[in-house]
């Protein structure tokens, strides 16, 4: 049970003050009775409420995909940066989310948000071994010498011996080449500490999938949308 300000606040009807406003002038009905305090107990999840003869749906958790753009920071809150939180409408705010994992400052692609702490540790567990792809651009000739090392896993500048990951040419030549990589890990920079440790360098990067799910090519970077029940259920299935 919770208070009826509480839900409706988080549910995004204003301040819990916006929402004694609310059911004083009558708005409010729970199970087709008119709510008289804001601080009644209801059970959110069996309970009919409406506002304004409206159903109100409930939800405890919110999944969203992100195409994230370059320039913001993977975080909730930063003094100096914009974060992808700051680029949620305040419907999705009052959930309270958070990025799954992170992608450095200047990495764009599919970022996971949602306020299911059991979810995130999932796909951010290497325990668990979910794979995570990534399109990368290299400034520099990659061949099959660089996709052993990535098979026998690379040993970054710290001493820390990654776990092996999977390195796909889709063409390379002097000029530069473009790949994809798998890897189940997130450590800081770790895409481009593995080509820093083969003496290459990652000029863009952008990640196309992670557990499964592939980054939606009609979000625009920047945008966001929930994500489906087919989706979903493909994220707590991996």
């Amino acid at each position: 049970m919770e208070r009826l300000d509480k839900v409706l606040s988080n549910l995004g009807f204003g301040s819990r003050k916006d929402v004694k406003g609310i059911v004083k002038d009558g708005a409010v009905e729970v199970d087709g009775v008119v709510a008289k305090s804001s601080n009644m107990q209801v059970d959110p999840e069996k309970s009919k409420i409406t506002v304004n003869g409206e159903i109100v749906r409930y939800r405890k958790f919110i999944y969203l995909m992100m195409n994230k753009p370059d320039g913001v920071v993977s975080a909730t809150f930063d003094n100096y940066d914009e974060t992808v939180i700051d680029l949620l409408e305040e419907e999705y705010q009052v959930f309270e989310p958070f990025p799954v994992g992170r992608l450095d400052k200047d990495t764009v692609g599919l970022l996971l948000l949602t306020n299911d702490g059991e979810l995130n540790h999932r796909l951010i567990s290497p325990k668990w071994h979910v794979d995570k792809i990534y399109y990368a651009e290299i400034n520099t000739r990659v061949d099959e010498s660089d996709v052993e090392a990535f098979e026998k896993g690379i040993v970054l500048d710290d001493g820390y011996k990654c776990m092996p990951g999977k390195l796909e040419i889709i063409n390379s030549n002097e000029d530069g080449s473009e790949v994809y990589v798998t890897i189940q890990e997130g450590k800081f920079h770790q895409v481009k500490r593995m080509f820093q440790s083969l003496d290459k360098r990652v000029v863009y990067l952008k990640r196309v999938q992670f557990g499964g799910l592939s980054l939606d090519e009609k979000l625009p970077e920047g945008s966001y949308r929930e994500l489906t029940e087919e989706e979903l259920e493909k994220l707590k299935s991996v």
